[in-house]
């Protein structure tokens, strides 16, 4: 490691220091509030530019004769002022653009764009605004004596950007106070009429500046203890909520960040509304919950995947972390890229059965293989490699689980209509392993037609085409030429009896690799496929990831 490496895992450990700190203090901002803040300020820049803009050249140019050409060419000290502000407002929001800048540093930069705005706004105004000579009382009627522009740009910008309430009032409070500055150091000067005198002045911008400076740290205060609770509530355990990546029947899932570790993990937590208002089928809910997590946390196949630790909120919520995918689902793969090649197939079946063969081995069944459980990414140097997910209907085959049994509820058919085996359409209690490879014979299906094997006109009659009719061998809906050994293999998982189908997910990948296909799925071809399709940038997430 070098001394380069060491310095940056040292600066990377203490802003992970400052941040949980920060939260404990309750002092950081949830990560929506400081994604948004780049736009945000740039969008005010681009107002404090055309607002500035038309407030000071606008009159000029709908009545030229009223303004000398001076004030465009840069001749008048005011000019001046006013393109140096719009220039510096344009910069500013180029800065904002730029994505080397962290949010966190943008809000710091904002502030010096908001001292200098406000500056550029109240120097010009009132460093010289009363001409020496003029009587107090032509001075108290002047039209200047409103609210100050300073003042609504303090409330401008404390309403639209996000940041430390402290922050906010401390800049609002110089912001405020560069206007009656500019005036005392104008009547000391001589550039202006001494009749008001400084007091006037100050009592002025009392009641404007330093009036809309407290209402600014009002509302920075308010929306940040709102934007508190919010972070509260999007920390689970140890990990930040960081956006919304999908939802399934039992619980929806983020992309999630722990607050000591770099790495990313995808988040599942129950839905609310599943854990409902009955403490019996909260507690039940709760419990398959966690039974999911337990399950999958104890199975060691590479293609299932990985659990990381689970927990429960002190708002009694359940939650638990996994390995964040860089890919998509297999109902993403066949919508986009169409049916897929039997070489390419049983490519992906033959690492579905490992993890299968791994489940059942540990005495648990899915009961939901889909292709929308089944996910195709990139793992290190492998591609196309497959990860089976959403254990939520598992179930345990040993006698002795009966509370797991329980868990279960037997009056509601599990799984999904089309990819449901008979004897899961017949809610029958042995289900045991050969229920899934029925399903995986239906994804299989799937992929090689681009269809489903029965698709009925309702949930109910599509589970019942399951129960009796013959499917339609695969190569009479396929684009490609399906291999006669495929094509029997999958009608073999197809079969009504569970006797009739392959005994085992290990049987039935043993199968898969000695069959001899003319054009064989090989890893040089998923790499070239992942290069020329990639679903995914490097690194950043999207919402084929879970």
């Amino acid at each position: 490691m070098t001394h380069f490496d060491i310095i940056q895992k040292a600066s990377e450990g203490l802003a992970t220091a400052k941040q949980d700190w920060k939260r404990r203090k309750g002092l950081a901002l949830p990560a929506d509030l400081l994604n948004e803040a780049p736009q945000l300020l740039g969008v005010l820049a681009w107002v404090y530019a055309l607002c500035y803009g038309v407030a000071y050249f606008g009159s000029g140019l709908m009545r030229p004769d009223d303004i000398p050409a001076a004030q465009f060419l840069f001749r008048d000290w005011h000019s001046q002022a006013a393109w140096a502000s719009i220039a510096m407002a344009l910069v500013f929001f180029f800065l904002t653009r730029n994505p080397r800048f962290a949010p966190e540093r943008l809000l710091d930069l904002g502030l010096v764009f908001f001292l200098l705005g406000a500056a550029g706004i109240a120097i010009p105004v009132w460093w010289d605004p009363f001409p020496v000579g003029v009587t107090r009382q032509a001075l108290l009627s002047h039209t200047i004596f409103g609210m100050p522009w300073t003042a609504m740009w303090i409330l401008v910008y404390a309403t639209f950007v996000p940041g430390c309430p402290f922050k906010i009032l401390v800049a609002s409070l110089v912001a405020a106070t560069i206007g009656p500055v500019t005036a005392s150091v104008s009547i000391l000067t001589g550039a202006t009429s001494p009749e008001l005198g400084h007091a006037f002045f100050w009592r002025y911008f009392l009641f404007t500046n330093y009036l809309v400076a407290l209402l600014a740290w009002f509302k920075a205060a308010y929306f940040h203890k709102v934007g508190s609770r919010l972070l509260r509530a999007h920390e689970m355990g140890g990990y930040q909520l960081v956006a919304r990546l999908g939802g399934g029947g039992m619980g929806e899932v983020w992309r999630a960040q722990h607050r000591m570790l770099a790495r990313p993990s995808a988040l599942k937590l129950i839905k609310p509304e599943i854990l409902g208002a009955d403490p019996e089928a909260r507690a039940l809910a709760l419990a398959r919950f966690e039974r999911e997590a337990q399950a999958m946390a104890a199975l060691t196949s590479p293609h299932t995947v990985r659990v990381y630790d689970f927990g429960r909120t002190p708002e009694n919520s359940f939650y638990y972390s996994m390995e964040l995918l860089d890919g998509l689902g297999l109902d993403t793969l066949v919508e986009r890229f169409g049916p897929q090649s039997p070489g390419r197939v049983v490519f992906m079946l033959q690492q579905i059965c490992h993890s299968l063969a791994d489940a059942h081995a540990a005495g648990l069944v899915h009961r939901d293989i889909k292709p929308s459980n089944i996910f195709l990414c990139r793992q290190g140097l492998d591609f196309d490699f497959v990860k089976v997910m959403d254990f939520g209907l598992v179930k345990c085959t040993e006698a002795t689980e009966k509370r797991d049994l329980m868990l279960t509820n037997p009056d509601i058919t599990a799984g999904t209509p089309g990819f449901l085996s008979p004897e899961m359409a017949l809610n029958r209690p042995d289900v045991d392993g050969r229920s899934d490879l029925y399903s995986l014979g239906c994804v299989a299906y799937w992929l090689l037609t681009g269809v489903p094997v029965f698709e009925g006109e309702s949930a109910v009659e599509t589970a019942a085409m399951h129960l009796k009719d013959a499917p339609v061998p695969p190569s009479q809906r396929s684009e490609f030429g399906i291999p006669a050994p495929l094509e029997e293999l999958i009608l073999r998982l197809l079969a009504k009896k569970p006797g009739d189908r392959p005994a085992s997910a290990g049987e039935l990948r043993s199968a898969l690799l000695s069959m001899e296909l003319d054009e064989p799925w090989s890893c040089a071809e998923a790499r070239q496929w992942w290069e020329m399709h990639r679903p995914t940038e490097q690194g950043k997430p999207t919402r084929d990831q879970i």
